[in-house]
């Protein structure tokens, strides 16, 4: 089952599932030796057959496997996310010595790769955790990658993720994202953005299908020529593909029509919004996207109250390209608000954690291979290349007032959403937020005086310094 060369590899892969065999297969096809390690052997048998006339070699046993590598050691793990991956680092760390590093490239959670950096430190292992996204097929033609952990790791890592990351008009899409769990943090966000943009995407499609009447053809042709303009994306890209997928049992059907209409989740949108939380940095469109997938689950139950009432959803949109071109304008205004609410969250983790992240370097290496590629990232970038420090990207003008000139277009949408009981959560949350925080002077004076008359808790006065209590009548 094994296949050894005499010559050291420079690269070892644990877990050899779709994601890991297609990185081994992408660094082999750069050039690099590569040796694989899984308990599986039918997945060792697999690498062996598409790695073929490839530097890749298959291991069986742990220490076989550590023992073809090169000094320092350079090990990934593409393992499942929890007590699988602190497994792994118990097995292997009797092998390894000081100055090898070793990576989890999986979706873990970024307070356990606080601790299990902080475990291996006094062993001098490098321990770095990486964000990796773009699927399997990005896995094998270029990811985006997103190490965390420290630079002394990433130095020796640099020239080999340079090469098998995709390419963007700006450079390779991999950077050392920042101290300790920077790496896992960043995708985590990512992440959260992706459920945002995701669940926007569906409330598009739930008013075109529903109230302008569009099939999947017409949705097709639709999401297509947004992905044209400003809206180009990855993921309106494959929504658009979606559309046109016959179902493989029946060939009459579409798949996206017979497909159960309840939204899985494996839980990083979650922790993005509860890291949020923990921060007091609101992300109200990813938490609303959330709470979707959550309300997605209870199909019985939405099916029974759906029966209480009598809903003709019919075509009455009198304008409808008019209409369709309101809802890209729309859409445009969401993107932006998820973008904008990630990256904030993103830049307070990084001072309350001291990641040190460059968030305009962050937004680099998503413009290519990532799932939340878009072309509204490059005017992201230019506002955090002019401040790298900034807070929000609403702070930028030149960001904000282009936003605004959205606005009505998203109110339009909410409107009619609203008059034909479209459900539009994120849509309505995003242009909550940037109207809120477009408000310079708000109502949550009048919660301060609340909380001061039930609870003595004090409040703060616009016409002098200090906290003042007051006995209410």
């Amino acid at each position: 089952m094994q296949k050894v060369f005499m010559q050291k590899a420079q690269f070892g892969m644990i877990g050899l599932g779709t994601m890991g065999r297609n990185l081994v297969l992408n660094m082999a096809d750069h050039g690099f030796s590569v040796a694989g390690y899984d308990r599986n052997a039918d997945q060792l048998k697999r690498l062996l057959e598409e790695g073929k006339d490839k530097q890749v070699q298959a291991l069986d046993t742990m220490a076989a496997f550590v023992n073809s590598l090169e000094i320092p050691r350079r090990i990934m793990m593409l393992v499942p996310a929890g007590k699988i991956v602190d497994a792994v680092i118990d097995e292997i760390s009797p092998f390894l010595q000081k100055g090898d590093i070793l990576i989890d490239g999986g979706n873990s959670h970024f307070r356990d790769t606080d601790a299990r950096i902080a475990r291996l430190v006094p062993t001098g292992i490098h321990f770095t955790g990486m964000g990796i996204s773009g699927g399997e097929d990005g896995a094998r033609l270029g990811p985006s990658m997103m190490p965390g952990g420290n630079k002394d790791g990433y130095a020796e890592l640099k020239n080999i993720f340079e090469k098998i990351a995709a390419q963007s008009d700006v450079g390779a899409c991999v950077t050392f994202i920042g101290n300790g769990s920077a790496g896992h943090y960043t995708k985590m966000v990512h992440n959260g953005i992706e459920y945002a943009i995701m669940q926007l995407l569906s409330e598009a499609y739930a008013i075109l299908k529903n109230v302008v009447g569009c099939d999947n053809d017409e949705l097709n042709k639709i999401f297509t020529k947004w992905n044209e303009g400003p809206l180009q994306s990855f993921l309106m890209e494959i929504t658009a593909a979606i559309f046109i997928q016959k179902d493989d049992i029946d060939s009459n059907k579409r798949l996206v029509d017979i497909i159960l209409d309840k939204a899985a989740q494996k839980g990083t949108g979650m922790w993005t919004s509860a890291s949020a939380m923990e921060l007091h940095i609101p992300v109200p469109t990813i938490d609303e996207a959330v709470a979707a997938r959550d309300i997605s689950i209870f199909k019985s139950e939405r099916e029974m109250i759906d029966a209480f009432t009598d809903k003709a959803l019919t075509e009455n949109i009198e304008e409808k390209e008019l209409f369709i071109k309101t809802l890209h304008d729309a859409l445009y205004f969401g993107f932006a608000a998820s973008y904008i609410q990630g990256l904030h969250l993103l830049q307070e983790a990084s001072l309350a954690y001291k990641y040190e992240i460059s968030i305009a370097e962050v937004v680099r290496i998503w413009k290519g291979g990532c799932i939340i590629r878009s072309l509204m990232l490059n005017d992201i970038r230019k506002a955090y290349l002019k401040n790298d420090l900034l807070k929000n990207l609403l702070m930028d003008k030149d960001f904000y007032l282009p936003l605004l000139q959205h606005r009505t277009a998203t109110t339009s949408i909410l409107k009619t959403a609203m008059d034909y009981s479209i459900g539009m959560p994120a849509l309505s949350s995003a242009l909550n937020y940037v109207d809120m925080f477009g408000t310079g002077r708000s109502s949550s004076n009048l919660i301060q005086a609340q909380r001061d008359y039930f609870g003595a808790h004090t409040y703060e006065r616009l016409d002098k310094p200090g906290s003042f209590h007051t006995n209410w009548i």
